[in-house]
């Protein structure tokens, strides 16, 4: 079994979409970055890519690569998801943690686990999404960004 971490944070701006696991939040702002910003994603395919021992989200995806700007993130779930499955590995579970002063993530909990299994196809108990607020300490508890942090299991299958 192979054991990856990830993490992701990006600033909440006004005039963007908020999208957390591929899911549009409503709220008045929304994470600034090159593609859509979604943490949740971002984290997931850190933590994925660092358990088969590969380069960061930013190596195989940059921010200077007309290619993925704008780009919706679970397209690059799905290209991490193709390395995975040429090295015989699949996805055993997943956990996932939002770190947000805002918006609430508990009313969207149950539909982001749905969009990210719908990508990655495990069992759904094998899932978790959870929320936490900085309690208002720092730049996250200030409102000026959303974190998330996930780890994944992987594990070797046969190609028989």
């Amino acid at each position: 079994m192979l054991i990856g971490l990830g993490y992701d944070i990006h600033q909440l701006k006004e005039g963007r979409k908020l999208i957390l696991g591929g899911i549009q939040i409503p709220y008045i702002k929304g994470l600034l970055g090159h593609s859509d910003a979604d943490v949740v994603t971002h984290s997931i395919c850190d933590a994925i890519l660092g358990a088969m021992g590969e380069k960061d989200i930013g190596e195989h995806f940059p921010d200077t690569d007309q290619e993925y700007k704008d780009i919706f993130s679970l397209k690059l779930l799905e290209k991490v998801l193709k390395i995975m499955k040429r090295k015989s590995l699949a996805v055993n579970n997943l956990d996932v943690t939002i770190v947000a002063q805002e918006p609430q993530i508990s009313p969207h909990r149950e539909k982001i686990k749905k969009k990210i299994n719908s990508i990655l196809k495990i069992p759904e108990n094998r899932i978790n999404i959870k929320a936490t607020s900085p309690e208002g300490l720092g730049a996250l508890g200030n409102g000026e960004g959303i974190a998330c942090i996930s780890i994944v299991s992987l594990v070797e299958y046969s190609k028989a």
